[in-house]
């Protein structure tokens, strides 16, 4: 998921309609926090765009029920190949891991389909 997505979450949001939920909790579904989320939401929170303080993002996939996605090398050398059609470096990390990765990415950013990777 993409970090509006985890905030979402976290805040128990209406952002997160019935059918992302009914993703989520669905246990045939194996969910994925990226540490780039989680690295974003500790600089937000740095610089006052957020009240989330990052010490509370400490294993914050396993209390979730997540499973955690770290940014690798391959992360990094997808994300140097990919177009300047996103602006947010923080998503194009997520969308070179999900394509990397081959998995599905729940977000609201429609920017994220140009580059071919699946949403949701």
């Amino acid at each position: 998921m993409d970090t509006n997505a985890l905030l979402w979450v976290l805040a128990d949001s209406s952002d997160l309609d019935s059918v992302r939920r009914d993703l989520l909790t669905d246990p045939g579904n194996e969910v994925w926090v990226s540490a780039i989320s989680l690295a974003e939401i500790a600089v937000k929170a740095s610089i006052g765009k957020l009240p989330e303080p990052p010490t509370a993002l400490a294993h914050v996939a396993d209390r979730l029920g997540f499973r955690n996605l770290p940014f690798t090398e391959d992360h990094a050398a997808r994300l140097g190949t990919l177009p300047l059609i996103h602006r947010d470096p923080f998503d194009r990390m997520l969308i070179a891991q999900a394509l990397v990765e081959d998995l599905t990415i729940m977000t609201s950013d429609r920017q994220f389909a140009a580059y071919g990777v699946a949403l949701t």
